[in-house]
């Protein structure tokens, strides 16, 4: 039998989903989470790193995408320091590194779709 099929509804976070994909897409879905876990494989990065990187994304978005990251367990955050300016790094954790086969994956797809549909920008 199908994990999805075992039940109805899931819970997670007191919150009820009606599949296993809406649990992911709730964790993962937006328009900057999945991107920002992606920029993260590769080992901790500070806010000012993510923020050159998703260029797209203000201050305030990106503050809260990484604080709905951390609630879900996806990534950590350390501070360094004790006064102003602090030094902020975020990083995946284990729970975060276990999506990024999925997220490759859509990379993959994404960039057969740009390919085949769309074009590469300089």
């Amino acid at each position: 039998m199908k994990t999805e099929c075992r039940s109805e509804r899931f819970a997670l976070h007191d919150k009820i989903y009606p599949c296993p994909l809406s649990v992911a897409m709730d964790l993962l879905g937006g328009k900057w989470k999945a991107v920002i876990l992606y920029h993260l494989q590769d080992g901790p990065q500070r806010f000012t790193v993510l923020r050159r990187l998703l260029p797209g994304a203000t201050e305030a978005v990106l503050s809260r995408r990484l604080q709905l990251l951390e609630q879900d367990g996806l990534l950590s955050r350390q501070v360094f320091g004790e006064k102003p300016p602090l030094k902020t790094e975020y990083a995946l954790t284990d729970f975060g590194r276990s999506v990024l086969p999925a997220l490759n994956a859509l990379l993959q797809w994404g960039n057969h779709v740009v390919m085949e549909r769309g074009q590469f920008v300089d």
